[in-house]
């Protein structure tokens, strides 16, 4: 299970324009006059500031450079499917959070297609990206941090731990494992008596995790599970809900990978004739703005994702800007928000 945050560590990186201005005992900004030959920095400054940089073995990034003369950095963000609310207001809290500290923000949208995250992020690393944040695709061929790695730039993993070498690569998410214990056990308070697990694609880390709290719950009183996986989206909730109605009037909940597949469930079922939150338990996951508002309003598993996204904003640019290494695995907490899909017209606990 991902552990919360530790004590910050040091780490080695490519040497930057700070460390040029500690070893020479001048200002970030004397070390910038240099690197631009400016005519008002002294000649005995300059020999200073020319041997700091030997020293500290750092190499001058002319696009970087650029953006530095604008007072602005640069910052890859690459996500792995923007049309998802939950990614898309991810990006939003990230991006703006950036921009307040100056930061601009490079968005690439991957589409879950690796060859493209490939080519995303290696033209970000040829335009100068001072760091990167990824929510990678699935795929268990790729080595896409592998060109991170030989561009020696800052780069954290989010939602997705595609790669385990997180001393390099730092990774954060939710504890998505007790979002789904907080599911189950409160289907389990309402009444529910067969409880089925709908969406994920089977095996993919974010699907065990989500499912491990789910059938936990189950396991500790002898019941069985029922897990329905597939793609994450509305249709497939929309059809599995459809299959269910016809065919497997005993399940009486289910526990949903993302809020999309519950949607897509609601609507499945209304078209059956089946009243979600009477006649249908359902709890999603993730919590995006339209679970409170459409009807019947959605119970899911609350991740406060602009919250995530300001946090994650932060770790990269102590990373950046001052060399501390975000925690190697960082999980940020998670509540059930109850809602009438569960509990049907009561009022709200």
């Amino acid at each position: 299970m991902i552990s919360n945050f530790t004590e910050p560590a040091r780490v080695t990186k490519r040497p930057t324009i700070l460390d040029v201005a500690r070893t020479a005992g001048v200002s970030k900004s004397t070390v910038s006059l240099v690197l631009q030959r400016s005519p008002l920095v002294k000649d005995t400054t300059v020999k200073r500031v020319r041997e700091a940089m030997a020293e500290v073995d750092y190499v001058y990034n002319r696009a970087a450079a650029n953006l530095r003369r604008n007072n602005v950095g640069l910052i890859g963000l690459v996500i792995n499917d923007v049309r998802n609310p939950f990614f898309t207001e991810f990006a939003a809290s990230v991006q703006m959070s950036l921009s307040s500290r100056n930061y601009a923000t490079i968005l690439s949208n991957t589409d879950e297609d690796p060859r493209l995250q490939d080519r995303v992020i290696g033209s970000m690393i040829e335009h100068g990206v001072s760091a990167l944040i990824i929510s990678p695709t699935y795929d268990g061929e790729s080595r896409v941090l592998d060109q991170v790695e030989r561009a020696g730039i800052p780069a954290i993993q989010v939602l997705r731990n595609v790669d385990d070498r997180n001393d390099r690569f730092p990774f954060a998410s939710f504890d998505y494992v007790e979002g789904g214990r907080l599911a189950t056990s409160h289907l389990k308070e309402v009444g529910a008596r067969c409880i089925a697990f709908v969406g994920g694609v089977e095996d993919q880390p974010v699907t065990v995790e989500r499912t491990a709290g789910y059938l936990q719950v189950l396991a500790s009183d002898g019941g069985q599970p029922e897990m329905f996986l597939g793609r994450a989206t509305r249709i497939f909730g929309y059809e599995t809900a459809s299959r269910l109605a016809r065919h497997r009037p005993d399940i009486d909940s289910a526990i949903c990978y993302n809020d999309l597949v519950a949607h897509g469930m609601i609507s499945g079922f209304n078209e059956n004739g089946i009243s979600v939150g009477h006649d249908f338990r359902l709890v999603g996951f993730d919590d995006i703005e339209e679970s409170s508002l459409s009807w019947p309003k959605l119970t899911s598993v609350h991740c406060d994702i602009a919250s995530f996204g300001r946090r994650i904003a932060s770790l990269i640019l102590g990373w950046l800007e001052d060399g501390i290494l975000p925690p190697h695995n960082y999980s940020a907490d998670v509540k059930l928000i109850k809602r009438t899909s569960t509990l049907g017209r009561r009022l709200v606990s």
